[in-house]
């Protein structure tokens, strides 16, 4: 049997993110509110009955020949086809089949062996290729482009832009919440001195 060619850091950080992007698109597109849970294509292919699950194993394995191109060996894919197995199987029973689409997530698990085999294999311990995909990407192309983007903080804040926008979110809604709240009281409170 011949020994895969091994990649270089470069191509397995664009491969991985490559499968990243598409976990993110089968797997989790829209997070549930307050969760780690995501809804993605799966969820939405299974509520077409069989056609939809079916169709969503062939997608699964195409995440499974994404972690081969990287040398993922099988045995450690194995567990994932069991999954996508199983989630095609389930995925077959109206509405308990969408809902555990939402739970089991084998492009996400197939990311998951993936980032540990190449952590054990390249030495990679950065995962923003993973965690922010798209973000990754547009800074690689703007790098290439324009020297500022090199600097290291400012690829920071741009690799983190979801959670400092998602912080911001949070401080303005709790600063709405405590706002409406005081003038609420007090919108009670003089109601119900005009009214002794």
């Amino acid at each position: 049997m011949q020994k895969q060619k091994k990649l270089s850091k470069e191509e397995v950080i664009r491969l991985e993110r490559d499968l990243a992007k598409y976990a993110n698109m089968m797997d989790s597109l829209v997070r549930i509110p307050f969760t780690k849970q995501g809804v993605g294509a799966d969820a939405a292919l299974s509520t077409i009955p069989i056609a939809g699950d079916a169709a969503g194993f062939v997608l699964t394995c195409y995440a499974i020949y994404k972690a081969k191109q990287i040398g993922v060996p099988q045995s450690k894919l194995n567990v994932v086809l069991k999954m996508a197995i199983i989630d095609g199987l389930v995925g077959c029973l109206p509405i308990l089949g969408t809902i555990f689409d939402i739970f089991i997530r084998p492009s996400r698990r197939t990311l998951s062996i993936v980032h540990d085999h190449i952590r054990e294999e390249y030495d990679i311990t950065n995962d923003h290729h993973v965690v922010h995909p798209f973000l990754h990407e547009k800074l690689e192309h703007m790098q290439k482009e324009s020297k500022i983007w090199k600097n290291p903080i400012i690829a920071w804040v741009w690799l983190h832009l979801p959670d400092l926008l998602g912080i911001i979110f949070l401080i303005l809604f709790v600063m709405a919440i405590w706002i409406g709240g005081t003038l609420a009281w007090e919108w009670l409170q003089n109601k119900m001195a005009t009214t002794t």
